[in-house]
């Protein structure tokens, strides 16, 4: 039954970047959108994002264009800056909270100065970015009423070693964790592509109810929280065509497949499907048996600390 709802979801809400033009977008939206960049030392590649970002601000498309910068040692901040974004430091958004722990507490704390109607999320280190990552993603949840919440994007990864490139083979951690994950223990999900695509977007109402894990665990625990909160008809994913990006070595995968097991096991736990969880240390026998520390810490929905 689960696998049959997954399919008829696939064939439902599966769409193409190319069915929400610019112009499609800046006439039928009746909803505010931000585009929100986090970003850290991406001075190669901010500048090409958020002038295509802007070029849709122009055009109507969107509302905004932010940066989140995790207080860059590079240009990246203020070559954002002149080309049109507004930029905020991260650790300047919601002090109170303490010490920013990565990407998703980023995206977190972004929600404090983001108030479009939708916003959208966008990866900084793209090459070959184009508006239609941003337009792609939007298009689902601004034209028609498809009751549409919560949309992640896919995408073609080639893998990039050097000066070679081979046209499959990025996303590792995807086709080795994050997939089997889903199919095991969440398999009304099994249809998403790219499960661990840190570009999406959603409704700010549904983000101010969701918790963001912090570190590599952001993308899949997002996507089961979102499914639990407004059900599979409210997901939606986008074909984006290609992404090209940095590749981590292989041996820096494994922390990254470890937190993102440590975010299913989590929410299996809270489901009662788990025994209680430990923390423990990753364990990596290098030239000595070295401890990692992948710490699962996630941030609660926003709106439950703005009305306390």
């Amino acid at each position: 039954m689960d696998s049959e709802r997954a399919r008829r979801w696939y064939e439902s809400r599966t769409f193409h970047h190319s069915e929400f033009p610019a112009e499609r977008l800046a006439a039928e939206r009746t909803r505010s959108v931000s585009a929100c960049v986090p970003a850290r030392n991406e001075e190669r590649t901010i500048g090409p994002i958020v002038a295509d970002l802007v070029s849709l601000r122009e055009a109507g498309a969107i509302d905004e264009v932010m940066v989140i910068d995790a207080g860059s040692h590079d240009s990246t901040p203020e070559i954002a800056a002149d080309a049109g974004a507004s930029v905020h430091v991260e650790s300047e958004l919601l002090p109170e909270q303490g010490e920013v722990l990565g990407k998703g507490d980023a995206m977190w704390r972004a929600l404090s100065v983001l108030d479009s109607d939708v916003i959208v999320f966008l990866d900084a280190d793209s090459e070959g970015f184009g508006p239609h990552f941003a337009t792609g993603l939007i298009g689902p949840l601004v034209c028609g009423d498809t009751g549409v919440e919560f949309v992640k994007a896919f995408y073609r990864r080639p893998l990039k070693v050097g000066e070679v490139s081979l046209p499959e083979g990025g996303g590792r951690v995807t086709e080795l964790m994050a997939r089997p994950l889903l199919n095991l223990f969440y398999p009304e999900l099994a249809g998403f592509r790219q499960p661990l695509a840190g570009e999406l977007a959603a409704t700010r109402d549904l983000l101010l109810r969701l918790p963001f894990a912090t570190g590599y665990a952001v993308e899949i625990a997002m996507l089961i929280d979102a499914w639990r909160e407004v059900g599979l008809d409210a997901l939606a994913q986008v074909d984006i065509e290609m992404r090209q990006n940095r590749h981590q070595p292989l041996a820096e995968l494994t922390p990254m497949a470890y937190a993102v097991l440590r975010a299913v096991c989590t929410r299996l736990e809270r489901e009662g499907r788990l025994n209680e969880l430990e923390e423990s240390e990753l364990l990596l026998p290098r030239e000595t048996l070295e401890e990692r520390g992948v710490p699962l810490t996630e941030r609660p929905p926003l709106a439950s600390i703005r009305t306390a």
